[in-house]
């Protein structure tokens, strides 16, 4: 027997047209590439999306063609959120921060027919227009008077195609399995792989993370995403604010300290979303500056593991309670989120604040499991760690076009490639990634907790724990220490602080005092290139 309910398929479409009909007003900010500041409103980015969708249809872009954006954090962006997937086309955002024949990679590999940019990364167009034949059209996000000026390719104007469409575009009744957007991981080895997001995946998604037990958000939220809308969906907050009615307040490409502080404070950003080094270089400038946050409640950190001292400064000096949470391309992104239970609530000051760093428990939708080096169930006992394995509504099933073969088990769980521990209040810790864990003798040092460590010193802004070759105990660590501005720090101060911290097997062998950490597209310490260049630093 079958309930007697309605039906309606869960589509990207409908997200935005709740958001005109019942938070209509309510303002989306954006700082554009000149540094001026452009205010709009869900009704019109709804409007406009169905005129981009209009325009791609009358422009032969069918259901299921790719469509790519090269495009930082403004309304525009958003816009092309919902009038490409609403439409039936796939959203396809891309990193403009790769390397060039990384990004020319993906856009051939996705097949990508049209590709939208922001009119600052004409450079990296022009430099791979030659090799990404399968893209028809080159439109840029502006108007006609700020275009820019290429002799070898023929760019269209955005503005362009939303005023040259009608208002009389009706969104499609989809089906709700239907692919909405692609994105790549470049977590995996070899080349990217593509994760192919549906439409139900993406609003289940977004109904978690609003929940109390997520990000928490409501209509009364500013919400800041200075984590780019090319990573993961923008962790879903272009999809989860416009559900709930919060105010959006968009960065663009103005990533310094200075700008951030600025958009957070007059705008009265309540909850605002970055990796760790983001914080830690606000922490820095606000403290330069005798500046504070008064508004700024909640912040959401993944990427990397949050620094206690980063976590303790955030709460004492600026109000704002960190919250941890960890996820990947192919979970949506989210995995775990750290907020407290009640039980957690009631701890000691101190535990409760070392339970908090966890990257946290997991939402309805997801399951996660911990297993031991026999592939058995890890014990919850916070101490155990193991590969991380994964499932559930919004986890991938495997990749874009087949790449990289069957990647499920036979229960269906996907390896995360990350090493945690799991405990008896039911959080999850990430150690390590699986290639990053250090491997001592047969024993395994977790590089994220000696980093943590080294972190707490007064003196360090950046920290690395990498692996070296060792003659005896096959690896042993090697901590890459960037000191903050104008401080000075031996070795022998630094392993004398981290003595009563950690294993005595645990202390680094030695440490490198370095100006500047390599760094990733997506703003993690580029480990890999460490791990190449102290690699034989204590043979």
């Amino acid at each position: 027997m079958h309930g007697l309910m309605q039906d309606h398929p869960l589509l990207i479409s409908t997200l935005i047209r709740h958001a005109a009909e019942n938070h209509g007003r309510r303002e989306v900010v954006s700082r554009l590439g000149d540094g001026s500041i452009h205010r709009t409103d869900y009704a019109t980015i709804e409007q406009r999306a169905r005129r981009l969708a209009r325009a791609l249809e009358s422009r032969g872009i069918r259901s299921g063609d790719r469509v790519a954006t090269l495009a930082w954090n403004t309304y525009r962006h958003v816009e092309c959120f919902y009038g490409v997937s609403g439409h039936g086309a796939v959203l396809h955002t891309v990193n403009p921060r790769l390397f060039h024949e990384q990004i020319a990679y993906i856009i051939r590999h996705a097949e990508d027919r049209v590709l939208v940019f922001d009119a600052d990364l004409l450079p990296i167009v022009e430099t791979i227009a030659p090799e990404i034949g399968c893209v028809e059209r080159f439109v840029v996000l502006c108007d006609r008077s700020g275009m820019p000026q290429s002799e070898r390719l023929k760019l269209e104007a955005y503005e362009d195609w939303i005023d040259g469409a009608d208002d009389d575009y009706t969104w499609p009744n989809l089906d709700e399995r239907a692919a909405s957007s692609l994105c790549y991981t470049s977590g995996t080895t070899g080349n990217p792989k593509g994760v192919l997001y549906s439409h139900r995946s993406t609003l289940i998604h977004a109904l978690s993370a609003s929940q109390a037990d997520g990000f928490s958000l409501s209509g009364l939220d500013a919400v800041m995403p200075i984590a780019p809308l090319f990573h993961a969906n923008g962790w879903s907050l272009p999809y989860a604010c416009p559900m709930v009615g919060a105010k959006m307040v968009l960065p663009g490409h103005h990533m310094d300290a200075g700008s951030l502080f600025e958009l957070l404070s007059t705008e009265g950003v309540s909850f605002a979303v970055g990796v760790p080094t983001i914080w830690t270089m606000l922490l820095t400038y606000m403290s330069e500056q005798g500046a504070t946050l008064p508004n700024l409640g909640r912040c959401l950190v993944a990427g990397t593991a949050l620094p206690p001292a980063v976590q303790k400064s955030l709460k004492d000096v600026h109000g704002a309670i960190a919250i941890h949470a960890w996820g990947m391309t192919e979970t949506s992104p989210i995995g775990t989120v750290g907020t407290p239970t009640a039980e957690v609530d009631t701890l000691p000051e101190v535990e409760r604040a070392v339970q908090l760093l966890k990257q946290g428990r997991v939402p309805y939708g997801v399951e996660i499991q911990v297993r031991d080096s026999q592939g058995g169930i890890a014990p919850r006992d916070g101490e155990t760690f193991g590969p991380l394995w994964v499932r559930g509504s919004w986890v991938a099933s495997g990749y874009f076009k087949g790449e990289g073969g069957a990647v499920l088990d036979a229960d269906g769980w996907f390896p995360t490639g990350d090493v945690a521990t799991w405990d008896r209040y039911g959080y999850m810790k990430i150690t390590d990634r699986t290639k990053d864990v250090i491997k001592s003798g047969g024993e395994w040092i977790s590089s994220i907790d000696v980093e943590n460590a080294a972190m707490s010193h007064p003196k360090v802004a950046l920290a690395a724990a990498v692996s070296a070759f060792h003659p005896k105990w096959d690896e042993r660590p090697v901590l890459v220490i960037v000191p903050k501005a104008g401080q000075q720090l031996t070795r022998e101060e630094l392993l004398e602080f981290l003595t009563p911290l950690m294993a005595k097997w645990w202390l680094p062998d030695d440490v490198v005092f370095v100006s500047e950490m390599p760094m990733t597209a997506t703003g993690k310490i580029l480990k890999a290139k460490l791990r190449e260049q102290y690699w034989h630093r204590l043979a």
